[in-house]
């Protein structure tokens, strides 16, 4: 079974969705017969690569709700081990960060590219990393096990960037709105940070093909990140 993970480095209901989902992964017989793979998606396309707080330019996009939104996933991520320190946080275009998640998937490997993933949003929500800097970025893919000089070299060009653009372009193709959105074979799509209780059962539904899931192109519009999901 292959499963397709849209999300954004900068979402953090993709936090969540991530570890809910390994959660589900764990407990589901078939796991080793399970291939995750990364797909990118830009919340904020137009982000500047120039780093500004993450506070800041939450308040100016979503004024006085801002604050209870970071509230909200603080206390949430905390029940799934995740540190969310927004204090620190900065806002910079992920499209960068994306174009390493390729290079991950390609050469190294869907394991990796999932190392590399929780390792940028851990540096991204945690750490304080600045998410449009190369230098940042290339030393959180060596620590994921990417080699430090092949990382340089392709961060210094444009390689992958078309790649990854078309991946973007996919995501829109399919109506994929809001992110997380999990495509399951190709046919089947759960959007939103679910528990991993149901996580487990659309993996079961369909390991035997059954079940009626989301279609993809069912995907609520919005401008916030709500309950499960960030939308755009």
């Amino acid at each position: 079974m292959k499963v397709e993970i849209y999300s954004d480095i900068a979402c953090p209901w993709c936090y969540i969705g991530k570890r809910r989902f390994e959660q589900a992964l764990d407990r589901f017989p078939g796991k080793d017969a399970v291939e995750v793979v990364y797909r990118p998606y830009q919340l904020v396309p137009d982000a500047s690569e120039q780093a500004t707080p993450h506070r800041a330019w939450l308040a100016e996009r979503y004024g006085p709700q801002s604050a209870a939104m970071d509230a909200r996933v603080t206390e949430l991520g905390r029940a799934e081990g995740i540190t969310y320190d927004f204090d620190t946080a900065l806002h910079a275009n992920t499209f960068l960060g994306h174009r390493l998640l390729h290079l991950a998937e390609t050469e190294y490997g869907a394991a990796v590219q999932g190392e590399l993933k929780e390792r940028l949003l851990k540096a991204h929500f945690s750490d304080g990393v600045d998410i449009g800097d190369r230098t940042q970025l290339a030393a959180v893919a060596v620590a994921a096990g990417l080699d430090g000089d092949r990382v340089a070299a392709y961060l210094a060009g444009d390689e992958g960037a078309d790649e990854v653009r078309a991946q973007l372009a996919e995501a829109q193709a399919l109506g994929i709105s809001a992110v997380p959105t999990f495509v399951f074979e190709g046919r089947w799509a759960v959007q939103g940070g679910q528990e991993a209780d149901t996580f487990l059962r659309v993996l079961q539904q369909v390991a035997e093909e059954t079940g009626a899931l989301v279609p993809v192109a069912g995907a609520d519009d919005g401008e916030a990140c709500a309950d499960g999901a960030c939308a755009v």
